[in-house]
């Protein structure tokens, strides 16, 4: 069984939901699936930090896994999933992504993210032959302070019509991080990634 397949990029509904007992026999497939597909989601920026970009897969898989756990199944819980999740879904002229700080250790994770203030809005994307286009990050909450960043930031990448046609049409992708204490860049993307994105803007 393939899950999602040819489905574009709408926003999830109940309709689209497993109920608990027909997930707990979808999941061991669907789980395959959802980690395949991963991997040409994630993207390495140096040694501490990725991005993980999201689309209606991984959000079907992380509302299905928190009904799961949370043992939710009233229409009202199941609803307030989909409206946590349902935005980081892409809408075709955008691609979504979570952005992850990873340090194991908490006393060294903690000096960085002292450090790295402000990094979530110095992630870029570039189109060839266009200017980088920088993160929108946490619209839904603010995930620093004065002290420190969060490890995770949830951003957002909006592109011209100009930009997605360049795509489309075989413009590379690169991915980068300019903050003044961590500076990373991706040019080109592999194969495997930049196709997977390009399907965010269909």
């Amino acid at each position: 069984m393939v899950f999602e397949a040819g489905i574009p990029m709408k926003k999830l509904t109940r309709g689209d939901l497993f109920s608990l007992e027909q997930y707990s026999e979808a999941r061991p497939e669907f789980r395959a699936q959802v980690i395949a597909h991963k991997r040409n989601r994630r993207v390495p920026l140096g040694p501490i930090a990725a991005l993980y970009f999201e689309d209606r897969l991984t959000m079907h898989y992380q509302i299905q896994e928190m009904l799961r756990a949370e043992r939710i199944f009233e229409a009202e819980g199941i609803q307030e999933e989909l409206d946590a999740y349902n935005p980081l879904i892409p809408d075709g002229n955008n691609l979504k992504a979570t952005f992850m700080v990873e340090v194991p250790d908490e006393e060294e994770r903690r000096k960085i993210l002292s450090e790295l203030i402000g990094i979530e809005d110095e992630v870029w994307v570039r189109v060839e032959g266009f200017e980088p286009v920088f993160a929108i990050a946490d619209e839904d909450l603010e995930r620093e302070n004065a002290e420190k960043t969060s490890s995770v930031h949830f951003l957002r990448f909006e592109f011209t019509p100009q930009m997605i046609a360049a795509a489309k049409a075989g413009a590379a992708l690169g991915i980068g991080i300019s903050h003044r204490k961590y500076t990373q860049q991706l040019e080109p993307l592999p194969a495997n990634i930049r196709e997977s994105l390009l399907g965010d803007f269909d």
